[in-house]
């Protein structure tokens, strides 16, 4: 069981704000806000270069750190800037033609759509069950062997749906298609691995549950995809001879040599921060807030919870009667409470199936006490 006040103590945001939008950017502990600002201090001391070679070790530990977190091998571990970079390096070096079939769910997320529509692909979407997850009956009557990808959304950043993995990869590679998890917002609250779910690619973020700091991403390219990049730098390569170079091995064949050392040290003390809490206890720990949540916010006049699903995320997704997403988000500030809003422009397939503009979204991460989730329903009562 994690100990709520050791946890609070390790983040000083959480003491004058209740904090639910961990889905946006959640509150990084201490130990990463150390991490980053003594990195920095070093490399205003002794240039960046050099602060770079005296965390070598700690650098290069961060794969195996990663290994263990998402269930793969350290050479399948790359990092990256963002989940969206991670997403879109991937896909690109599936070098995907406009023959070719993309699958992907009603809850894609607007970034990745983007990124196959600008390719030329055509999208096709897998209905949604009854309880709005992905069916994977129907997606096995659109198998065939032209689908080259499915792209897979674990939890959509608008609500609380999470949506199976095994059964949609085991129905992917009957026709020998890749099965992409976009894992943007599990990382960090649900247990993500790879191996045990089969999936061939996942890409993740730091900002988000993991609680890292922005500018951090993470790719796994398992080695049974062949995937390799089409476009590559340094780190990537070794120039051997004017025309020869030799590709790294694995999925360091996706990073740039330029990245923020600081940034990367406080994305590997994020993930073992969470690691040593246990995942399966932050599992527990954020479906009980969400829960909890979901409970006071159903008994509110006016107030229409939009979570679809059956087991579901730390998302909670609501709107108020006569109230817009704005206002509430605005009056919540106000009293010292933190949500976002999430809107059609991002999730367009989903919203606009079930008529849905906008949503105010809360995510109340383990740090998050229920004496405050009670105090973030009192206050949307009054809204």
């Amino acid at each position: 069981m994690i100990d709520l006040d050791a946890i609070r103590a390790d983040t000083p945001g959480c003491r004058d704000l209740v904090f639910l939008d961990n889905a946006g950017s959640s509150l990084p502990p201490r130990q990463v806000l150390d991490e980053v600002q003594a990195h920095l201090r070093r490399e205003a001391e002794v240039g960046g270069y050099r602060a770079a070679a005296e965390r070598a070790e700690d650098l290069e530990e961060g794969y195996a750190v990663f290994a263990e977190l998402l269930g793969c091998e350290p050479h399948e571990v790359a990092f990256t800037d963002s989940a969206t970079r991670s997403w879109l390096a991937a896909v690109d070096a599936m070098s995907l033609s406009p023959g070719d079939r993309v699958l992907v769910t009603e809850v894609e997320y607007h970034s990745n759509a983007l990124g196959l529509l600008n390719l030329g692909i055509k999208i096709e979407r897998i209905p949604s069950d009854p309880s709005g997850r992905v069916d994977v009956d129907a997606l096995r009557d659109m198998l065939d062997s032209r689908v080259r990808l499915v792209s897979l959304v674990h939890v959509p950043t608008n609500g609380g749906l999470v949506n199976p993995i095994e059964p949609v990869v085991e129905a992917a590679h009957s026709v020998g298609a890749l099965v992409l998890l976009d894992a943007c917002q599990s990382i960090g609250q649900l247990p993500v691995d790879a191996a045990a779910l089969g999936v061939d690619v996942i890409s993740g973020t730091g900002r988000k549950w993991l609680r890292g700091p922005r500018g951090t991403g993470v790719l796994v390219i398992r080695d049974q995809t062949g995937l390799r990049p089409r476009l590559i730098d340094g780190k990537a390569a070794v120039w051997e001879d004017s025309d020869t170079f030799t590709v790294a091995q694995g999925a360091r064949a996706f990073e740039l040599w330029e990245y923020g050392v600081a940034e990367r040290l406080g994305l590997i003390a994020a993930a073992k921060y969470a690691l040593r809490l246990g995942i399966s206890e932050i599992t527990a720990a954020v479906s009980a807030n969400a829960s909890l949540a979901r409970s006071l916010l159903a008994g509110i006049p006016g107030v229409t919870l939009h979570d679809l699903g059956g087991d579901k995320s730390g998302i909670v997704s609501f709107t108020k009667a006569g109230r817009s997403v704005e206002e509430v988000r605005d009056r919540l500030w106000d009293k010292g409470i933190a949500v976002s809003c999430s809107y059609s422009s991002s999730t367009r397939y989903d919203m606009t199936r079930r008529g849905i503009d906008a949503v105010v979204r809360a995510s109340p991460h383990y740090f998050v006490s229920p004496e405050q989730v009670s105090e973030f329903a009192r206050a949307l009562t009054d809204v």
